[in-house]
C-alpha cells in the first residue's frame, strides 16, 4: 500500500489524490502540513527536504516528492490511460501542468489568500483585485485551448487536466465577476463530475 503524506486541503495533495482515485490504488493518506504541522520534523525532512507536501512513499522504500512528478510516476507505473500514449500528447499534458505552476497558481494566489485565509478587515483589496485580473486573463488561455480540443491535451482526459481543474474550481468559487468562458464551463462540468474529483477535490472546503 502506498502512503501519501499531506493534508487533504492542499491543492498539490489533491492533484495526487485525484490520480490515486482514478487509478483505484490502495493507499493511506497521512495529514501533515498546514494546521497539522510536523512537516519540519527531522523524520519528514528525511523524506522530503523541502518540508512541503505531498510526498509519496512506497512499501519498498521508494520516496518521491513534487506533485506533478508523483502524478506522472503513478500513471506510468500502472499504465493508466490518464497518461497519454503518444509522446506529443504527453508533452502537451506536461506543458499545461507546468503552466499551472508558473502562471495560473501565482495569479490566483493573492485572491485565495486574501479571500480564504485573511479576515476581511486585514485584506489587501488591491492585491486581490490585481490577482483576479491576472487569473481571468490566464483562464482566457484555458478557454481558448478548450475551444480547440475537448480536453487540455487533446481528445481524451489526462493528468494534464487535473491541475487546471483544481485551480478552475478556485477560479469559479472565488471570482464571481468572471467572464462567461463557455468552453471552460463545458469542460469543467465534465471533469468535475468524475468520482475522483468529487471525493478528493469537490468535497473538500477551500481553506
Amino acid at each position: 500500500m502506498i502512503k501519501i503524506w499531506g493534508r487533504n486541503n492542499s491543492s498539490n495533495v489533491q492533484k495526487v489524490m485525484w490520480v490515486v482515485g482514478e487509478l483505484g490504488l490502495a493507499h493511506e493518506r497521512i495529514d501533515i502540513g498546514g494546521a497539522f504541522g510536523k512537516n519540519r520534523e527531522p523524520d519528514y525532512l528525511a523524506k522530503n527536504p523541502n518540508g512541503l507536501v505531498p510526498t509519496l512513499e512506497e512499501d519498498d522504500g521508494f520516496v518521491l516528492w513534487e506533485s506533478h512528478a508523483i502524478m506522472c510516476y503513478l500513471a506510468a507505473k500502472h499504465r493508466h490511460p490518464i497518461e497519454p500514449a503518444d509522446p506529443k500528447g504527453r508533452a502537451l499534458a506536461h506543458q499545461w501542468m507546468d503552466w499551472q505552476h508558473t502562471v495560473l497558481a501565482p495569479a490566483i494566489f493573492p485572491v485565495f489568500v486574501g479571500l480564504v485565509r485573511t479576515p476581511p478587515e486585514k485584506r489587501d483589496e488591491a492585491a486581490i483585485a490585481a490577482g483576479k485580473t491576472k487569473t481571468i486573463e490566464a483562464m482566457k488561455m484555458v478557454d481558448a485551448q478548450l475551444a480547440r480540443t475537448k480536453y487540455m491535451a487533446g481528445d481524451a482526459f489526462s493528468y494534464g487536466d487535473i491541475p487546471i481543474a483544481i485551480f478552475g474550481r478556485r477560479f469559479r468559487d472565488l471570482i464571481a465577476e468572471r467572464p462567461n468562458y463557455a468552453h471552460f464551463e463545458r469542460w469543467y462540468a465534465e471533469v468535475s463530475a468524475r468520482p475522483a474529483f468529487q471525493e478528493h477535490v469537490g468535497a473538500i472546503p477551500l481553506s
